[in-house]
């Protein structure tokens, strides 16, 4: 099986070209966004999208077409291989199933379709290009024929594919649609010169044609904007609300969806809210895609249902071994957990006195310093045992790092009935009436990080050298 592993983009530091949003999308919520096309060139166009994936499985991302019979369109399915087809009159057109699979949910991809199908050789008619790389390995490669009319007519869709489900749930930016040019990969991305990251360039001087389309979500009061002053999209099940931050210049940390649990474990709202839909008993622990190894890093969270939650910072050794599917995120002897129903800290199976239980209207801070390897836990922005975040190498009030050289990754913990909601500045469902940023300027938080503390996102990864 192939892998694309090499290429993923999980944000540079600095790109000369910064996206700003992104689109938030729910399978579960049916949020998905469209509009009528005609006239539009069947033969020669190219589309361009950057993802980031919050669910495996199948999902569907765009499609254009009239119906089943005849239809272009563009999902991932149950195995992660990526799918395109062009379907008309009960027969493929175009068909293509990659060797690849793209189940990094810590990463961007982008996309580029390039299709011209009045080229004569057969090869040159249909490509895909992954961050910059062409995809060349498939288990199925249905190739058009010459001058043949491909299904990008009707509707355009973007989410889903005629309004079918299972639509897609992550992230998405940067959707460019050109009608009438087979563009290079080139002409969206390019290679960083420090890094090697793919990263985008901007589009605006692109050739769009006539019914060329360009979605940024930057407009909040209209995520279905086409900032080439085309036609807006119809917005379905999608408000401001929808609209992010985390983006393929500036990623942020969201919950992992890769670790095993029980179909009863449900992590969806672009990985950054965790439920238990049925079952009891066994804790279950949630880790953050993003581990620190040095620097300072704040994220906040809400239990929104059950009791017997904690919240805290587990070694990133631990996340490797131990089982998330039955214990604590404060039960290992290398972790430190803050518990509701009697506000004890964990630094392994034993809790001691520590600050304040807490309910499911209150909202968790986690200060994490990496550089005097402590951690501080704040309860409605108070933080609990006197602490001082500020206090460095002092420690006024905070807990100690178990571990003295492993890097750390937030997490949350629930037993029985449980649900949190988390925030690491790039989306949340949470409530926030504040809108508060860290000292870069970056995140959206309820309360401000203590001065010093940065959102964990890779701007400032490489702006705090963690």
């Amino acid at each position: 099986m192939e892998t694309l592993q090499r290429t993923a983009n999980r944000g540079s530091v600095s790109t000369g070209y910064d996206v700003a949003n992104s689109l938030k999308f729910e399978d579960d919520n049916d949020e998905r966004m469209y509009k009528a096309i005609s006239s539009t060139n069947q033969r020669t166009f190219t589309i361009s999208l950057w993802l980031k994936r919050t669910e495996l499985g199948y999902r569907r991302i765009w499609g254009a077409g009239a119906s089943g019979n005849a239809e272009f369109f563009f999902y991932i399915d149950a195995n992660d291989f990526l799918n395109i087809y062009s379907y008309a009159s009960a027969a493929y057109q175009l068909r293509f199933v990659s060797n690849a699979v793209f189940r990094d949910t810590a990463a961007w991809y982008h996309f580029v379709f390039q299709v011209d199908t009045t080229q004569s050789t057969e090869a040159n008619r249909f490509k895909i290009y992954v961050n910059g790389v062409q995809l060349t390995s498939f288990s199925t490669s249905t190739y058009p024929s010459q001058n043949a009319d491909l299904q990008i007519t009707n509707n355009f869709y973007v989410g889903t594919q005629r309004n079918e489900s299972p639509d897609f749930s992550g992230y998405i930016t940067e959707f460019v649609y050109l009608d009438g040019t087979s563009a290079a990969q080139t002409d969206f991305g390019e290679f960083d010169d420090d890094s090697g990251i793919w990263k985008p360039k901007d589009v605006s001087g692109l050739t769009f044609g006539t019914n060329g389309f360009h979605l940024d979500f930057e407009d909040a009061s209209n995520l279905g904007n086409d900032a080439n002053g085309g036609t807006d999209f119809t917005l379905v099940n999608i408000s401001s609300a929808d609209q992010a931050t985390d983006t393929c210049t500036n990623n942020f940390a969201t919950l992992n969806p890769l670790f095993k649990y029980p179909s009863s474990q449900v992590i969806n709202e672009g990985a950054t809210k965790v439920d238990r839909t049925s079952g009891s008993g066994i804790n279950k622990t949630f880790y953050a895609t993003i581990p620190v190894l040095a620097g300072k890093f704040y994220f906040e969270a809400q239990p929104t249902e059950g009791s017997g939650t904690m919240i805290g910072v587990e070694t990133i050794t631990g996340v490797t071994t131990d089982d998330p599917d039955s214990v604590y995120v404060g039960e290992q002897s290398t972790a430190v957990g803050y518990y509701a129903s009697n506000g004890q800290k964990f630094t392994g199976a034993s809790g001691s006195s520590y600050g304040d239980s807490y309910g499911n209207s209150d909202i968790i801070g986690v200060a994490l310093d990496m550089d005097n390897r402590k951690v501080y836990f704040a309860k409605n922005n108070t933080y609990q045992n006197s602490g001082d975040p500020t206090s460095g190498s002092t420690g006024t009030g905070a807990i100690d790092l178990p571990d003295s050289t492993d890097g750390y990754v937030f997490a949350v913990s629930y037993d029985s009935g449980g649900q949190w909601v988390v925030n690491f500045g790039g989306f949340t469902t949470m409530s926030i009436s504040s809108s508060a940023s860290d000292g870069n300027s970056i995140g959206t938080f309820e309360f401000a990080p203590p001065t010093g503390y940065l959102a964990l996102c890779t701007k400032n990864l490489g702006s705090d050298g963690g």
